[in-house]
């Protein structure tokens, strides 16, 4: 429940009051509180004070502080204080109109929530159908492959299949954050990237194949060696990696082969910091991989950077 907004009328019609409902509680100010029991504001802060004073209610857990917008249209933060609080001094007024709020607001917030519960129920259903098909997937595929293991490329698939560790991790917000190559980087130089991306011309049909749209490929192989102070702002070769392909990807520098280029980038970033085979000499990821996670990387939002990014380091890091 969420700043939700509803207007109470008493059953003569006489009162109306808008009531705010916020933290599983209704709030009213103390001249929404005197409009209710038909008291003056200073009875009713007195009878407010008695309350805390008495110890019959902790204060710092009943007040709240709302903005509200006044009459003469500016918003002031003013104090509030929920259902607790206006059921005391509905007793200590003795007023009938009290007892008919609280059984108004005690339905309410009950409506409010099964509703949350029935949404959150729903949603807790689709993302576990999503993440069972997901799982069901993988599993067909490993049943596909069974008995290929020598085929390139495939290895990942079978590490996904084995324990589904990465899904699992993914799922539950757990992706490794920090790389475990913490040693200093060796940083190509633009010409070695753009030696790349010339090799890589002649492989594909188009006339503006890694044709450079304005600076910024050069500021994302530059973002990855910088800090501050002494501090790297990436402390491992996977975290580099890992930014290296999202900022390229994300930067569109180029105005065809953003994707390849920046897979084709972090691949040789990898090589030259000899992390690119493990110490079986396989690649540390494969072609379907590294396809996967740069599709991956593109797809994702602005505000899913880190996760995209955490992908991609924790299959460096468990492909070691």
């Amino acid at each position: 429940m969420h700043n939700q907004i509803e207007i109470y009328q008493s059953s003569d019609g006489q009162t109306q009051i808008v009531v705010k409902f916020e933290q599983d509680s209704v709030w009213l100010n103390r001249n929404q509180l005197a409009v209710l029991f038909g008291r003056d504001i200073k009875t009713i802060g007195k009878h407010i004070n008695n309350v805390f004073n008495e110890g019959e209610l902790e204060q710092g857990s009943v007040v709240a502080n709302f903005a509200t917008t006044a009459a003469d249209g500016k918003t002031y933060k003013v104090d509030h204080y929920n259902l607790d609080v206006i059921i005391s001094v509905g007793y200590r007024v003795k007023s009938s109109q009290g007892t008919q709020f609280r059984i108004w607001a005690t339905q309410r917030l009950k409506d409010y929530l099964v509703q949350g519960y029935a949404i959150n129920e729903r949603r807790l259903a689709q993302k576990q159908q999503e993440v069972q098909t997901l799982k069901d997937g993988i599993r067909i595929l490993s049943r596909a492959i069974e008995g290929k293991s020598a085929e390139a490329g495939l290895e990942w698939l079978r590490q996904f299949a084995k324990g589904l560790e990465l899904l699992d991790d993914y799922d539950h917000e757990q992706l490794d954050t920090n790389g475990l190559t913490k040693r200093s980087a060796v940083y190509p130089m633009i010409d070695d990237y753009q030696r790349v991306i010339n090799t890589m011309k002649a492989d594909f049909d188009s006339a503006v194949f890694g044709k450079e749209k304005d600076r910024s490929f050069q500021s994302a192989i530059g973002q990855i060696g910088k800090g501050f102070d002494k501090e790297d702002f990436y402390p491992s070769i996977e975290e580099k990696a890992a930014t290296l392909l999202y900022l390229i990807i994300k930067n569109h520098s180029f105005v065809d082969g953003n994707k390849r280029i920046a897979a084709a980038c972090f691949l040789m970033f990898l090589e030259k910091n000899g992390l690119l085979y493990t110490g079986g000499k396989q690649p540390i990821i494969s072609n379907e991989a590294l396809a996967s996670l740069t599709l991956f990387m593109a797809a994702s939002k602005p505000d899913e950077m880190d996760t995209a990014k955490n992908l991609v380091i924790s299959v460096l890091n468990r492909n070691q």
